[in-house]
């Protein structure tokens, strides 16, 4: 049989054995092996041979004059772990035994033995170190990929046990204590949002897979805004071949440069938006006056063409106040005031207030009134997000057709749904509703005004409030908008 597969490797090897016979007898045997083979004669020539070389295998043998097999193991085993240990012995009784390996004993190999015996012993030994040399070189080569990567890594166990992390990520959360190896996650921090998301990872279900991503506040976090990091984390289960759930892989992003753009975004829009209101307003109030003859008697072809003109700058004066809107819940003033709202009184002087409007269509606008909690919310919010969604359930509703506002208790949420008879939306534009600018248009809706901003802030408003809200519709048969709040 051979001893070793790959004869480019030679183990390093150390017999120790007080007995010439043996060791020399070892020396011979596994020097024909491609072993690299050292000896020594006593217990203290082995540790200090041990202590100036790595070897991958150690044989000793377990009863010596001085220091025995039992402290060579220990030894072995604290100051390289690495190593294969192989007790040699004439002696081997079920306690020496249960001894040598609880000091870190591989295998054993009874005296008198046969070269066979060696080899075969030594082969498993060999195996196993090429196993160790894998395992570390694996372990290392991840360590250098993850100590370089841009973004912060942990990694937990069940236990939630740091087995692995990077320097930037003690960088980021602002961590400049002991090593953190084998330490509890506590350790490192105690950010709620952080170990609540590790907790949700862990407790998932055998074969369940998701990823959580939520923003965190760094240790060192300022309240400065100028100075102020943010950071994002994004946890997900590591599972085995079964999806059984064996612990947590964390990364964790400075977002703090995204986060001053898109601040600097939302400033420079309010800015623009504010200066260029105020005279589109003007140049609206203008045309009117000259629409009314008030500045004199137009013709009909010069009042078709102040109405398209006014039709447009109004348009961008709607325009603006939804870009300032999207500004103020950017800089999280939607919600300031929030207070107990019912949300059926809402509906009921919405819902009256545009009957006008959906009569000039012949369209039937009905509320279905029921008995609902209040809510906590803030008015001026909620008006706006049922406004909007009234308003285009009756811009994408062709004359003749069908609004129908509902609300009931579901457990501890009230739902309100919108639904109408209207043009309805493709199924591949569906997803794409709540998104900035986005506009359903074909060639029924391409006439309808409109900035496509409406629904994000909708969204947004609704988000602010812990609430949800989802888009149904089928093509040519209608839609429905279902916002859901906590009641609580």
């Amino acid at each position: 049989m051979a001893l070793i597969e790959d004869q480019k490797y030679q183990p390093r090897i150390l017999v120790i054995d007080d007995e010439k016979r043996i060791r020399e007898g070892c020396f011979r045997i596994l020097a024909k092996e491609n072993c690299l083979v050292d000896m020594a004669e006593s217990g203290e020539t082995g540790l200090a041979m041990l202590a100036e070389k790595h070897y991958d295998i150690i044989l000793t043998d377990l009863m010596m004059p001085g220091i025995g097999g039992m402290e060579v193991l220990a030894k072995v085993r604290e100051q390289d772990p690495d190593s294969v240990s192989i007790v040699i012995t004439g002696f081997a009784t079920l306690e020496h035994s249960i001894e040598a390996m609880r000091k870190g004993a591989f295998d054993f190999i009874p005296k008198p033995f046969t070269p066979d015996q060696l080899r075969v012993v030594v082969s498993k030994a060999v195996k196993m170190t090429r196993t160790l040399q894998d395992i570390a070189t694996e372990k290392t080569r991840l360590k250098t990929i993850v100590n370089y990567l841009e973004g912060g890594v942990l990694v937990t166990d069940m236990t939630k046990t740091i087995i692995l992390y990077n320097p930037t990520l003690l960088r980021m959360l602002g961590y400049d204590g002991e090593p953190l190896d084998d330490q509890p996650l506590s350790a490192l921090t105690t950010d709620e949002t952080l170990t609540g998301m590790i907790d949700s990872i862990l407790g998932l279900k055998v074969g369940e897979f998701k990823v959580l991503s939520a923003e965190i506040l760094p240790r060192d976090s300022v309240e400065d805004l100028s100075d102020k990091r943010y950071l994002r984390a994004q946890s997900v289960p590591f599972q085995n071949r079964a999806g059984e759930i064996l612990g947590s892989v964390t990364i964790i992003d400075d977002i703090t440069h995204l986060k001053k753009l898109d601040e600097m975004k939302s400033a420079f829009v309010s800015m623009v938006a504010h200066e260029i209101r105020g005279p589109l307003s003007t140049v609206l109030s203008q045309i009117k006056i000259l629409i009314d003859g008030l500045a004199g008697e137009l013709g009909d072809k010069q009042a078709d063409i102040l109405g398209k003109i006014s039709r447009k700058v109004g348009g961008l004066v709607e325009l603006t106040n939804e870009l300032l809107d999207l500004s103020r819940i950017e800089a999280g003033l939607i919600v300031q005031n929030k207070q107990q709202v019912q949300l059926m009184d809402i509906l009921d002087s919405l819902v009256g207030f545009m009957q006008a409007r959906a009569e000039e269509k012949n369209i039937s606008l009905s509320l279905k009134k029921a008995n609902l909690p209040p809510i906590n919310a803030d008015t001026k919010s909620m008006e706006e997000v049922f406004s909007n969604l009234i308003t285009n359930a009756i811009n994408y509703t062709p004359e003749g057709g069908k609004i129908k506002v509902t609300g009931r208790i579901n457990k501890n949420f009230v739902d309100i749904a919108i639904s109408d008879t209207g043009y309805g939306i493709a199924p591949d534009e569906l997803p794409h509703v709540f998104e900035r600018f986005y506009r359903v248009k074909n060639e029924k809706t391409r006439n309808i005004v409109g900035t496509g901003l409406g629904l994000p802030i909708v969204k947004t408003i609704v988000e602010a409030h812990n609430g949800t809200i989802k888009a149904e519709s089928k093509e040519g048969v209608g839609s429905t908008f279902s916002v859901r709040l906590p009641i609580r």
